[in-house]
């Protein structure tokens, strides 16, 4: 029988993995709608255009600091569970999560940077 405690560490994983991923989605959709709203005004189009790009943008920028709290939350849940499951160590699954928390840490807020919205 398969242990639940590698099921756990498993769906952890899965989420850590994925919050990351969503963060720097936003931050690349933020770029783009950037550059998007500029061009818009090189080219000189209409001013409402131009401030329905700016909401899609503002919604982009509002989604980033949600995302790392929300990864900063699973980050330390996987982090405790590895540090309290030491004799799963070797197992494939242990190693996988460390390496989803290594491959995770640039994408944590910095000290102090976490926003509340």
């Amino acid at each position: 029988m398969a242990d639940p405690r590698i099921r756990t560490i498993k769906i952890k994983t899965g989420v850590v993995k994925r919050l990351a991923k969503e963060k720097t989605v936003y931050e690349r959709e933020a770029e783009q709608q950037k550059e998007r709203i500029e061009k818009l005004k090189r080219d000189k189009r209409d001013e409402y255009e131009i401030r329905k790009q700016e909401e899609v943008l503002n919604e982009s920028l509002m989604m980033v600091p949600d995302c790392q709290r929300r990864l900063l939350v699973a980050f330390e849940e996987l982090k405790g569970i590895l540090d309290t499951e030491q004799d799963l160590k070797d197992s494939e699954d242990y190693v996988a999560a460390y390496k989803a928390l290594e491959e995770a840490k640039p994408q944590l807020p910095k000290a102090g940077e976490v926003h509340m919205c």
